[in-house]
């Protein structure tokens, strides 16, 4: 009986970087050990990289629990739409279809976690489909209430708030949202670190507000939403200026954070360690990661791309599922 994982892996956009990461990180015997992929993707695309062509070959209607390595041909797209730093718009629908098929493959239980490559919300929209990101689609697709965590070697930063507007962040904080992502933040967590987890909680406005004189946010929902979550049992402090915090990382003082807004969470993460920083989708019924950067046009084909942060991810996708 084979023990070790299914993964799913969308391939991401066809003309980015994703199917060569994917196809050299799944080379890697570490990786090949850890877990049984199943990548969802292009024919004609996944038959440039030889190691695929060793893979079992089946399309969304015929695939079944694997035993052993598998490609699921979802698309068979034309030369013009697979041509590496050129995105489409016949391009952009097929990512989404990967991420689809994918999906449809978790929710009926034959694979254990999902992986995705890199897309472009870009290029998904031009075809037509309303995309903010994975994050969404992944919380519509399950119906459940999650949670973008990036998690690295060093540190771990939760978003409260993912692909919006900067202007429109501060109505969307409100206590009852940040009590309820700190649970399943702290929830989330405590088999990883084998407890309760420390949260730290940045603040919104600079220096933490400075008692309402830079904004009312801190006062108002920040602080009395700690509070609850203390009541609660979760081990939440703050509100913590976001400047100060980040400098501490060598003898770092929680075991995670909850930034406020996207960029406030991904630049300290992504500063810190690109490579090995995987996002993960907490909230969902089967684990969900993806390599922290974008589609990368122009290293797509020229060798230069790195498979780490998608060595990084699948290994993170398996050992989420093991546990």
């Amino acid at each position: 009986m084979n023990e070790r994982p299914v993964v799913g892996i969308s391939l991401g956009d066809v003309s980015g970087i994703g199917p060569e990461v994917t196809a050299s990180a799944l080379s890697r015997p570490k990786v090949r050990q850890a877990l049984l992929p199943v990548v969802f993707g292009d024919g004609p695309t996944l038959e440039r990289f030889p190691a695929f062509k060793k893979y079992t070959r089946v399309t969304p209607e015929t695939l079944e629990r694997v035993t052993e390595p598998t490609v699921c041909v979802v698309t068979e797209l034309s030369e013009k739409d697979r041509v590496p730093g050129k995105p489409t718009r016949a391009g952009g629908k097929a990512q989404y279809g990967y991420i689809q098929a994918a999906i449809e493959a978790a929710r009926a239980g034959k694979v254990d976690a999902l992986c995705t490559a890199p897309v472009s919300k870009e290029q998904i929209s031009r075809a037509g489909i309303p995309f903010m990101g994975h994050t969404e689609v992944l919380a519509e697709a399950f119906g459940r209430e999650v949670m973008m965590l990036m998690d690295g070697p060093r540190v771990r930063v939760a978003l409260a708030t993912n692909h919006v507007p900067l202007v429109e962040v501060s109505r969307m904080l409100t206590v009852e949202r940040l009590v309820g992502q700190l649970q399943l933040l702290s929830r989330s967590l405590k088999p990883v670190v084998g407890r309760a987890p420390r949260i730290g909680v940045l603040s919104f406005n600079p220096h933490a507000g400075e008692g309402g004189l830079l904004g009312r946010e801190e006062v108002e929902v920040l602080t009395p939403a700690i509070k609850q979550a203390r009541k609660l049992r979760v081990d939440a402090h703050g509100p913590l200026a976001a400047d100060g915090l980040f400098s501490q990382v060598d003898d770092f003082p929680y075991d995670a954070v909850l930034a406020m807004y996207h960029d406030q969470g991904l630049i300290p993460a992504k500063a810190l360690d690109f490579e090995r920083t995987v996002n993960v989708t907490l909230g969902l019924p089967v684990p969900r990661t993806s390599p922290d950067h974008g589609t990368a046009y122009s290293l797509a084909d020229t060798g230069k791309a790195s498979s780490v942060p998608m060595v990084e991810a699948l290994l993170k996708a398996a050992r989420l599922a093991a546990r």
